[in-house]
C-alpha cells in the first residue's frame, strides 16, 4: 500500500465553486471520469502536465489552486 502524502488535490472544491460536475469536466478536458475521480479523491499517483494544464484552463485556475501541500 502506498504511503500517505501531504499533497492534496482540491478538485472537489474548485468544481463546487464553479458549479460543475465531474462528468462535465471530463467532457471539457478529454480525461475519463474515472481518472478525474481518482484525482478528486486524492487516490491518483501521478498527473500529466497536459492534464494539469487542461484542468486549469477549464476551471480558470492556476496549478497552485488545484494542488496544495498540507503542513505537518
Amino acid at each position: 500500500m502506498a504511503e500517505p502524502t501531504r499533497i492534496k488535490i482540491r478538485l472537489a472544491e474548485l468544481l463546487e465553486a464553479r458549479g460543475l460536475t465531474l462528468a462535465e469536466l471530463s467532457r471539457m478536458v478529454g480525461v475519463s471520469t474515472v481518472n478525474l475521480s481518482l484525482l478528486k479523491n486524492n487516490h491518483a499517483r501521478a498527473m500529466r502536465f497536459t492534464t494539469l494544464e487542461a484542468i486549469c484552463e477549464a476551471l480558470d485556475c492556476e496549478p497552485g489552486d488545484l494542488i496544495t501541500r498540507e503542513t505537518a
